[in-house]
């Protein structure tokens, strides 16, 4: 009997459990669960009002505690979730939940929209294309105050430049307008990027079928299958977006006016446009796997039909020339002087019925 191999469980790669950091400590505790540790912690802020626009880099996070009870609207961008103690300063003067700061560094958070009473806390992820056509996750956090907008990001790079030019325009709509409808611009902003990354996947999805259909090549099963997997990782980022935006349409609080409500709905209708092409581009790419199988046994067919065809026509001729292969002395054909050419002929017209029976058959 063959012994059975078993495997060296040690020298199995497996990744570390980011989980493990967070039991046994308290609820509220800020614990940053992402893999991007060794960020750039930077802290800018970006001061506004109809005839007053100001932006700059802070030195610390104590230097933006001075925009939270004034008049104009502010907002303080975060950059780099791994300072746990700087992110949880700003998070006790501005009188923030601890369980909200856990949320707010948990990069495995689900996005989520929370309501307090003098603010809103949401989480999103944060979807793009880098230079190199890469798909880039980035765990977002946004916190809107009466008259601030807290937008917590683990790296430098986002969707944001958008906003920044708006206000940066002197006659600009978003200059007359408060914290709130920053906050709008900002999911807007997140929003709109969810359809390049779904375009992009939606050409990825017709390109597998165009060589599923043309031409089935092994390796193609690999690249439906790891295309499966980026579908249902964008699905499970993007799906509670169409929950998030329900809830800010149909949200009582105070710090939301009735004129960024009917900007949040258009956001909602997005979301639900979001939604549907998800489900689409799901169903395409679980089919995909079912279209290469199908077309994969057509083509095994087609060669069986062509294997099969050749056979049963040299099945005839075989038994020909297997009868006159015997060695029996008496047989009146082989003494014969065209007998060679006579059953070489039958054995051509046999070729030639059974070519045009099939033809008529449509077999070839």
């Amino acid at each position: 009997m063959s012994k059975k191999k078993k495997i060296n469980l040690k020298k199995v790669i497996r990744k570390p459990f980011k989980s493990l950091e967070k039991i046994g400590k308290a609820p509220g505790t800020v614990t940053y669960m992402g893999l991007r540790k060794d960020g750039v912690y930077k802290v800018s802020v970006t001061d506004y009002a109809d005839d007053f626009y100001e932006t700059k880099d802070l030195k610390n996070v104590e230097e933006a505690f001075k925009f939270r009870d004034t008049d104009t609207v502010s907002w303080i961008n975060v950059q780099g979730l791994s300072n746990e103690a700087e992110i949880e300063k700003l998070g006790k003067y501005y009188n923030i939940n601890p369980l909200v700061l856990e949320d707010l560094v948990n990069t495995n958070q689900r996005p989520k929209i929370d309501e307090y009473d003098d603010y809103v806390f949401c989480v999103l992820k944060m979807l793009y294309l880098d230079d190199n056509f890469q798909l880039v996750t980035e765990h977002i956090a946004i916190i809107v105050t009466a008259h601030a907008v807290l937008l917590f990001q683990e790296v430098e790079d986002d969707v944001f430049q958008g906003v920044r030019d708006r206000l940066a325009n002197k006659y600009g709509r978003i200059r007359s307008r408060g914290a709130d409808y920053l906050f709008f611009a900002l999911i807007d902003a997140i929003i709109d990027q969810y359809f390049v990354i779904l375009e992009d996947l939606t050409n990825q999805i017709e390109l597998l079928e165009e060589r599923v259909y043309s031409d089935p090549e092994p390796e193609i099963a690999n690249q439906i299958q790891a295309l499966r997997k980026r579908v249902m990782a964008i699905r499970k980022n993007i799906y509670p977006v169409k929950e998030i935006t329900n809830r800010l349409v149909k949200t009582e609080h105070p710090l939301f006016h009735p004129e960024t409500k009917l900007f949040l709905s258009d956001v909602h209708d997005h979301s639900i446009q979001i939604y549907e092409t998800l489900e689409m581009l799901r169903e395409m790419s679980m089919s995909l796997m079912e279209m290469y199988m199908s077309n994969v046994s057509n083509k095994m067919n087609e060669v069986m039909k062509v294997l099969t065809i050749m056979a049963s026509i040299f099945i005839p001729l075989t038994f020909i020339a297997g009868i006159y292969g015997m060695n029996f002395e008496y047989m009146p054909e082989l003494h014969h002087r065209n007998a060679y050419f006579i059953v070489l002929g039958i054995m051509f017209v046999i070729l030639i019925l059974m070519l045009i029976y099939f033809k008529r058959k449509k077999w070839l």
